[in-house]
């Protein structure tokens, strides 16, 4: 199996590959539709911004693929938010391969944002429910597609699934052990 990163010009490309390889399986990253389109599953990564994300994606003709493509996707982070219809972050017209907004965070004394830091996910699904690393400004609120959840002045999609597409909006990455376990939960599905 390989697994293919897509590169849309984020920072944590290395991260995402070295937890693939630790799993044991192949990955590429690229932003070359060719050499994605041949990748049995795709992740699309999560470091950034909506609009410049959105921006990498066309310009490359990724969003086309992403849209075509047949096989599992796993969007993280930004990576997830641009599978939704749009985000506040930039006035940005996203993939709309999901249905719902990313809105900006609320905050508050106790919550500052960026959301930064460990916060408890909780899913249907025992092999999800775990504490993941959160750093992000934007989310999506109770989406229709929801399987995980995470409290941060309000509910917060923690992880969203709806036919090929997968979606969290921590990062596994940078999730110790539980990070490994949802990378397994994805590549297994």
């Amino acid at each position: 199996m390989k697994i293919g990163i897509m590169d849309c010009g984020g920072a944590n490309l290395n991260s995402i590959k070295y937890s693939i390889d630790r799993l044991g399986l192949r990955s590429v990253i690229s932003n070359e539709g060719s050499v994605l389109e041949r990748s049995d599953k795709l992740i699309v990564p999560g470091v950034g911004a909506a609009d410049i994300v959105m921006n990498q994606l066309k310009d490359k003709g990724l969003d086309i693929l992403l849209k075509a493509y047949k096989g599992p996707i796993l969007g993280i982070c930004v990576g997830m938010q641009v599978l939704f219809e749009h985000s506040e972050e930039g006035e940005t017209n996203c993939l709309g391969l999901l249905k719902g907004n990313v809105i900006k965070l609320k905050g508050s004394a106790e919550c500052p944002i960026p959301h930064m830091g460990w916060n408890y996910a909780k899913s249907q699904f025992d092999s999800i429910s775990d504490y993941y690393y959160y750093a992000n400004s934007y989310a999506v609120i109770n989406s229709e597609d929801q399987i995980a959840s995470t409290e941060y002045v309000e509910k917060i999609s923690a992880v969203v699934k709806k036919d090929n597409l997968y979606g969290c909006q921590f990062h596994p990455e940078k999730s110790s052990q539980a990070g490994s376990n949802f990378l397994k939960f994805f590549i297994n599905a």
